[in-house]
């Protein structure tokens, strides 16, 4: 039963970086929601939507640029007891045993060696972890050492447990079990756990663990959908409902805020977007899982996905790029090829580029400015060196170098300018 006091109150959460060279960057805004007892909520979104950035703030790790989380009446400013973090990579100490490490939490409370020995093996029962107290993390497993993280999380005696991608690092196998040991742990009365928090790229786990979903946009993130799911655990997979629910998720991740002919994020694109980090294989193996569906005017996002063993992290940049380019169209866990993006899937390899040229200059302002860089110097020559500083101008250093990375190979193939890797030179040597 879930109790309609908010536990936890997010209200107006604003969150900016400032990097060196960079304008301010803006991860989170506008970020309202409540946590409630009783609940399960998936924080869901790609990656770049802010989703362990919030999580941080809420576990007081972190502050928000302005706003404010609220536990229980009072503003959360630094971690608090009542409030326990899984983190995405174990962060086990090498040096200390299985036991010790679940024993950290409790040292730094300054709680008494006898009870914090007495808790900690409590915890590590509570995870199925007897027998390896004295192990130390090089011993284990990746699911035995996320379990020594869930321990050293749930021997604190936590109301509110904040999870950040906890499986993910796991394989499916693993990631399986551990998930339906944290439904067994949620249920039992074992803990005081009232509320868990996940963060999930993995549209499955949102959907086969939370009693809500909390969709978020990106570019700045904020909750853009939420979807209540009132189906019985533990959740069959294979089930209609279940997939339908699935559906729905990728429903609301792929159907455009503005209803508009096109994406309005792309019609106002300048040199500076960041590029989906997509290579020319990674989207022709897409068309081709696309073109093996009859009905090629509304194929179906999960099927695809699963087809290809593709996570929302790796599949919705290969249709941000499809979408980018004017060759696909996205909307309501669906997509369709338009007319270009028909021709390019057949056709043969020298036309392939000859359309993925037309496109590419069409639509991508940076790979327009480095060509007309290109075709403006008498040398038609110029280093990458040159566009990394411009685009430095407005993203951080890691981002623009991955932006410069894509367009470039992304202009290679479509063969509008040549680059040659150990001078860093790009020049019109064997333009089109």
């Amino acid at each position: 039963m879930v109790d309609k006091t908010p536990l936890i109150s997010v209200s107006n959460i604003r969150k900016t970086f400032n990097k060196p060279r960079v304008s301010e960057l803006l991860v989170l805004d506008h970020m309202n929601f409540d946590i409630y007892s009783g609940e399960i909520v998936a924080l869901l979104g790609r990656s770049g939507s802010g989703k362990s950035t919030l999580l941080r703030i809420i576990a007081g790790l972190i502050p928000p640029t302005s706003g404010k989380v609220v536990f229980c009446g009072q503003p959360i400013v630094e971690p608090i007891p009542e409030l326990s973090m899984v983190f995405q990579n174990f962060a086990l100490m090498p040096w200390l045993t299985v036991l010790e490490n679940v024993e950290l939490g409790l040292e730094a409370q300054g709680v008494a060696k006898e009870e914090r020995r007495t808790r900690a093996l409590a915890a590590i029962d509570v995870v199925g972890l007897d027998g390896f107290e004295s192990a130390y993390p090089k011993e284990l497993s990746g699911g035995m050492a996320q379990r020594v993280g869930l321990a050293r999380a749930l021997v604190v005696d936590p109301d509110v447990l904040l999870m950040d991608e906890p499986f993910s690092a796991l394989d499916v196998l693993t990631a399986e079990n551990l998930r339906g040991d944290l439904i067994n742990i949620w249920r039992s009365e074992k803990t005081n756990i009232k509320s868990v928090i996940i963060v999930t790229h993995n549209i499955e786990e949102a959907v086969i663990l939370a009693d809500r979903i909390l969709v978020f946009a990106h570019d700045p993130g904020y909750v853009r959908s939420e979807l209540a799911i009132d189906m019985p655990r533990p959740r069959d997979t294979e089930s209609s409902e279940f997939r339908q629910l699935v559906d729905d998720v990728y429903g609301l991740m792929t159907t455009p805020l503005v209803k508009t002919t096109e994406r309005a994020q792309f019609d106002n694109m300048d040199q500076f977007y960041r590029l989906p980090k997509v290579t020319i294989s990674e989207m022709m193996g897409f068309l081709e899982a696309i073109m093996g569906h009859s009905d090629l005017d509304r194929v179906d996002l999960p099927e695809l996905a699963e087809e290809c063993h593709l996570e929302i992290d790796d599949m919705f940049p290969i249709t941000e790029m499809l979408e980018m380019l004017r060759l696909a169209r996205v909307s309501e866990g669906d997509i369709s090829l338009t007319k270009e993006g028909l021709s390019l899937a057949r056709a043969d390899i020298l036309q392939r580029k000859h359309i993925f040229a037309n496109h590419l200059l069409a639509n991508v302002p940076l790979a327009q400015f480095i060509r007309e860089t290109l075709d403006k110097r008498e040398s038609h020559v110029a280093s990458e060196a040159h566009f990394l500083d411009i685009l430095k101008q407005h993203l951080s250093g890691k981002v623009a170098e991955d932006v410069l990375t894509t367009v470039i190979d992304w202009g290679r193939y479509a063969e509008i300018f040549s680059y040659e890797y150990n001078s860093g030179l790009l020049s019109l040597e064997n333009p089109t």
